[in-house]
């Protein structure tokens, strides 16, 4: 995996990043190639081993292609759920580790349904505003568009996700019924 200087990515958890310089460095003595990276949601900067790209999940940006599917995945009824809180933290824990945009959307749309239900707990919370970002920012960059039409586009989506849910479990329960 490659980058360039001044290449924007995708580094997990975190979002959008740029690659801001390649250099050669020691760090705990240590000889290796960093990549500096300045991270667009709160401009801190990170070196990331270059041996170590791949470990941490960094990627390029999307494209038009998966913007689509996203949309199209966030709007489509269908919702991972979950028996108890432990199990769904840690699943949704681990699909956030993977900075990957639909295991990430998945995470948003479990924890919007969660939140339609009852409040989330402070770290679900943190989670789910993270997802959100994280999703937000890419479409932004990729559609270059600013930051508020991309969270409306979200945001539409994931409405229309919970009313489709909703009524599929409408339709169970009246199935059950009869």
């Amino acid at each position: 995996m490659s980058f360039k200087v001044q290449e924007k990515v995708v580094y997990p958890n975190h979002g959008v990043s740029v690659v801001e310089k390649i250099e050669d460095g020691e760090i705990a003595g240590l000889e290796q190639t960093y990549f500096h990276l300045r991270l667009l949601s709160n401009n801190s900067k990170v070196m990331v081993p270059k041996d170590n790209l791949e470990l941490v999940g960094l990627r390029p940006l999307c494209d038009e292609k998966a913007i689509k599917a996203l949309i199209r995945l966030l709007g489509d009824g269908h919702i991972d759920t979950y028996n108890d809180w432990k199990g769904r933290y840690k699943q949704n824990l681990d699909k956030m580790k993977t900075g990957q945009l639909i295991s990430v959307a998945e995470v948003l749309k479990n924890l919007r349904l969660v939140s339609q239900k009852k409040s989330l707990s402070f770290r679900e919370k943190k989670m789910y505003e993270r997802a959100k970002y994280f999703i937000v920012s890419e479409v932004a960059h990729v559609r270059d568009i600013a930051d508020s039409k991309a969270e409306r586009m979200v945001e539409t989506a994931l409405e229309s996700c919970i009313g489709k849910w909703n009524q599929a479990q409408d339709g169970e329960r009246e199935k059950a019924a009869s």
